[in-house]
């Protein structure tokens, strides 16, 4: 079993790394520097330096891979759903020409949409890409894991935090799926790890329970001992804080695109056992959020 991982240095790559080297498998990590690995996991994996947006070299990579797992990492494109559309192009490419028989593809709630919803349009364009290589491949099966709301995204804004509020673009009482970025390493190592599936899957991964924004800031605020209260800001607001942050015109319309297109969302995906993880935003926030705004 040849099982090639990408991003393996992120919050679900890294994951999904040290639960296939605990499971006995020796997976195959692509990345730009091998040096960013943990130091412990080194003698277990085979690194190989990769740029995934350069795709002869992916190729040579993946060439042998039983399983892939996919990550559309950003690359700051001036277009990033363009760019994420096109290492999805990457990715199907090795599927047909290496006969891969399954892939784990990193998606998003809101993918299903297939448009309207800014970074998330590169990641819809992905699955469809990845839908026809699997269908055009004997055999072969991808399953879209659709993610709720990163936890990690909470470290985006610390300073504001600390100040006491939690601000968004999303309506304050509208809840949403909130996942640790780990459990989702752990449905993407099982799902690789499993052999016996063939075909097009989708498997949502929603964390234990949807939240809205103000129960958001009330577990922060409990956990750390800080007053947090939650801020929507407007889609104006949130393009002046990006463009401050130095991004571009697409690159800012490519959030607020997604932030819009979110809002009103009906999910595809229901949560259902399968879909529901255990990591609760306390825990997780005990564990990194606590630290940080104790500092």
């Amino acid at each position: 079993m040849t099982i090639v991982v990408t991003t393996p240095t992120g919050n679900v790559g890294s994951r999904v790394t040290r639960l296939l080297v605990q499971a006995g498998v020796r997976p195959r990590v692509l990345l730009r520097d091998p040096a960013r690995l943990e130091e412990g996991l080194r003698a277990h994996v085979d690194a190989v330096p990769v740029d995934l947006t350069e795709r002869d070299a992916v190729l040579r990579a993946t060439e042998g891979a039983t399983a892939l797992y996919w990550v559309s990492p950003p690359t700051g494109a001036d277009d990033p759903v363009a760019a994420a559309a096109e290492l999805g192009q990457t990715a199907a490419l090795a599927v047909t020409t290496h006969g891969i028989g399954r892939t784990v593809f990193q998606s998003s709630v809101g993918a299903e949409k297939r448009s309207g919803t800014g970074d998330i349009d590169g990641l819809a364009r992905t699955e469809e890409a990845l839908d026809a290589a699997a269908a055009a491949t004997t055999g072969a099966g991808v399953c879209h894991l659709r993610c709720g709301y990163f936890t990690t995204n909470l470290l985006m804004d610390v300073d504001a935090l600390r100040a006491g509020v939690l601000r968004t673009p999303w309506d304050l009482d509208a809840p949403m799926p909130w996942v640790d970025p780990r459990d989702v390493g752990d449905v993407a190592a099982a799902r690789l790890l499993a052999a016996d599936w063939t075909g097009r899957q989708v498997q949502a991964v929603h964390g234990p329970a949807d939240l809205t924004w103000r129960q958001v800031a009330a577990v922060v605020a409990d956990v750390t001992g800080r007053p947090v209260l939650a801020e929507r800001i407007s889609d104006d607001d949130l393009r002046a804080s990006l463009t401050a942050a130095g991004l571009t015109d697409r690159q800012v319309e490519a959030v607020v695109g997604m932030a819009a297109g979110l809002r009103d969302h009906d999910p595809e995906d229901r949560r259902t056992v399968v879909t529901t993880t255990p990591t609760t935003l306390a825990a997780w926030a005990h564990e990194h959020l606590r630290p940080l705004l104790a500092a």
